[in-house]
């Protein structure tokens, strides 16, 4: 069954916050890292993942994206802090 997930990354001062969505999580974030993204991302150096869902539909998946985009940065912060208290970047852990 093909996976999709909605993700967050960050800057390193967690100032600025992107929010994605991919079918091949570990490939987006290792190009999101090595600024390989033209745009968003690499212009503000958003690398680090620091929150993601999984859902077997990618219409479900593009739904939760536009949601979260359109979230207060309060909410934003406060789901990240559910997964991921320390705002850690999480890329180790999904490769």
């Amino acid at each position: 069954m093909k996976q999709y997930y909605v993700y967050i990354i960050s800057s390193y001062n967690k100032k600025v916050l992107y929010i994605g969505v991919t079918s091949n999580l570990v490939k987006r974030i290792y190009e999101h890292k090595n600024e390989m993204v033209e745009g968003f991302s690499k212009k503000y150096k958003v690398k680090y993942l620091v929150y993601y869902e999984i859902t077997s539909n990618i219409e479900s998946a593009i739904i939760r994206e536009k949601q979260l985009k359109n979230w207060r940065r309060e909410k934003k912060e406060i789901l990240i802090c559910k997964m991921n208290p320390g705002w850690k970047d999480l890329y180790q852990e999904i490769i």
